[in-house]
């Protein structure tokens, strides 16, 4: 599985004016809806549903928010970069700028966990996130992520 598999150029964008994780989820839901034709907000119900079992802010200011959606038909993913860091419950009680979303299929078992540990693995590496966050044009985000997995698998 590679990270172009599941995430589309028009799925990456940079966000200047969300305050809050609601607002957050609710547009990862949004951009989900105009890049692969989700319902955008079952989109952002899912993603809050699974927020309140335990949040997905997994530390050094980077978040993978992830639901299971009745009408998905493969995993497809969303990326955000926050201009201005915003609190999510972080592990590491560190503000959020990086949200990468994955949607899964309803049925989805082993495929949604290797998407979402591929992300994880790609947003742990600290150089990956320092190239994100000097970027802010989306083009060039999803440049960064794609190929630096090809680098790693090289």
């Amino acid at each position: 599985m590679e990270l172009s598999t599941i995430l589309k150029p028009e799925a990456v964008r940079v966000l200047s004016s969300v305050s809050s994780k609601k607002r957050l989820l609710h547009e990862l839901g949004s951009i989900a809806e105009s890049a692969y034709g989700l319902d955008q907000s079952r989109a952002a119900e899912a993603l809050l549903e699974r927020e309140s079992l335990g949040p997905t802010g997994v530390g050094h200011g980077v978040a993978l928010p992830h639901a299971r959606l009745e009408g998905v038909d493969s995993v497809v993913g969303v990326l955000v970069l926050l201009e201005t860091p915003i609190d999510f419950s972080s592990v590491d009680r560190q503000p959020v700028d990086l949200a990468f979303s994955l949607f899964a299929p309803e049925d989805a078992g082993v495929e949604h966990l290797k998407a979402l540990a591929l992300v994880s693995r790609t947003l742990r590496d600290p150089s990956i996130c320092a190239k994100l966050r000097s970027n802010n044009d989306p083009a060039t985000l999803y440049t960064i992520l794609t190929e630096s997995q090809a680098v790693q698998a090289a």
